[in-house]
């Protein structure tokens, strides 16, 4: 009862060849989105209020804080939800701040412990093309949207009402006290967060998978990616080792996997894609001598050549804009902020946290790559190949997190949602919390005066 990959007939081939060419093929209710092209230092959009799309391709949303995001967003058959043209705009800024010029689902590799299956579930199964329809219920206080796909080995396409756009609280944003920076009438301050939330939800065999964006008013971008829906009725058969018993007794035992979600992001900070991407490794440092406490140091390293990294104790990585500084001169950038992750090490391409690749057309997705791009297309196969040692003039950063699904009790039914995540937070793309009182965003309490 194991689901088995979709054929892919020269039509499917065809829907999915776009990606390489001029244009994305994407099946929203805009315009087509132009694939990325390099860009002079002229052509940069200074990142300004005019939309890169209209209508209902474009979403725009100002949270209670002030804080403008903006962006255009696709349904693409094979990736599913493609977001591009991402601008931040605190309350502060005169101007928007781009962030990504692209990013989507790269892969979802499902591997099953026994070895018996294995599955790419954005390129063997059309991600895109298995949206499911959402409910006011679905998308509370929000705004559903509408977009085509197509039914597999058929001319047949439908319109499905996938794409929720709303707004959740985050929790605390602040909480402070303007004594402790002198001002000459101290108070509390506090406030509670708000994300402008984007996502749908798209059905391979019995997962629900949600891809979602969460846009938080302080600058953060969350990927999040939720799996959700049925165990496999027809999986209850594993051996001791390869699952657990789920049931009564523990005769049916739920065979575990893998999840290894990637994601693709083309960095366009400030308008160009020319971006540079650092490290940094924090390490001990001997003993102060009068105290008798432990240092530590913290080592900056340019990467310039393409390479996969994972991610150790301290060690961070950064997108560092070349074309814009914020009011305190610093560049802008945007540090990549991993959580916690199962990796599987048995395939080079899920076997690291992080990948960075010079851009290229048909690099797309970060497993089954030809395949899905089309089998004349001049590229590798997966994200692993891609890392060649290129010099890095167009960097594309590729996020790995990996979960062991071991099943329990609890997974019956439905199964609650479990998340792979990571962030883009920003480092120095304003010059203050983008969310400080009007009263405290002065020169007076920045820095140390």
């Amino acid at each position: 009862m194991r689901r088995k990959p979709k054929s892919r007939n020269l039509k499917s081939l065809t829907r999915t060849l776009a990606l390489t060419g001029a244009a994305l093929a994407v099946m929203g209710t805009g315009a087509p989105l132009a694939a990325p092209t390099g860009e002079t230092g002229a052509e940069r959009a200074a990142a300004t209020a005019a939309a890169a799309c209209t209508g209902a391709s474009a979403i725009t949303k100002t949270l209670p804080s002030g804080t403008t995001w903006r962006m255009c967003w696709a349904n693409n058959p094979t990736s599913g939800l493609v977001l591009t043209d991402v601008t931040y705009q605190p309350r502060h800024e005169s101007r928007p701040i781009q962030v990504l010029g692209r990013a989507a689902l790269a892969q979802i590799n499902v591997p099953y412990d026994d070895g018996s299956e294995e599955y790419n579930d954005v390129t063997q199964e059309y991600f895109g093309d298995s949206a499911l329809p959402l409910r006011p219920a679905d998308c509370p206080g929000g705004e559903l949207r509408s977009f085509r796909v197509a039914e597999l080995d058929s001319d047949a396409r439908r319109t499905v009402k996938g794409l929720c756009v709303t707004t959740q609280p985050r929790g605390f944003a602040y909480h402070g006290h303007s004594e402790d920076v002198e001002e000459r009438r101290p108070r509390i301050d506090s406030a509670q967060g708000q994300d402008l939330v984007v996502y749908t939800i798209n059905k391979v065999a019995y997962y629900h998978y949600v891809t979602q964006w969460n846009f938080s008013d302080d600058g953060t971008i969350t990927a999040k990616e939720g799996a959700t829906g049925n165990l496999s009725p027809g999986d209850f058969d594993a051996s001791d080792g390869t699952g657990w018993p789920v049931g009564k007794g523990g005769a049916a035992k739920a065979l575990s996997h893998q999840h290894s979600v990637l994601w693709k992001l083309d960095f366009k900070p400030d308008g160009s894609w020319k971006s540079k991407v650092e490290q940094y490794d924090t390490k001990p440092n001997g003993t102060d001598a009068d105290t008798g406490y432990g240092r530590l140091i913290t080592s900056r390293k340019q990467l310039t050549k393409e390479f996969a990294g994972d991610n150790t104790n301290d060690r961070w990585w950064r997108v560092v804009s070349t074309a814009g500084r914020n009011k305190d001169g610093h560049p802008r950038s945007w540090q990549i902020v991993q959580h916690h992750t199962d990796k599987y090490v048995r395939h080079p391409w899920t076997r690291h946290d992080l990948y960075v690749t010079q851009w290229h057309d048909c690099e797309q997705y970060a497993s089954d790559n030809v395949d899905a791009v089309g089998e004349g297309a001049p590229c590798k196969d997966d994200v692993a190949k891609f890392v060649s040692g290129e010099t890095l003039k167009r960097p594309v950063v590729w996020v790995n997190v990996g979960f062991h699904h071991i099943a329990r009790d609890e997974d019956q039914t439905p199964m609650p949602v479990h998340w792979q995540s990571f962030q883009i937070v920003p480092r120095d793309a304003t010059a203050m919390n983008p969310l400080t009182p009007d009263r405290l965003h002065d020169q007076e309490f920045n820095g140390h005066n």
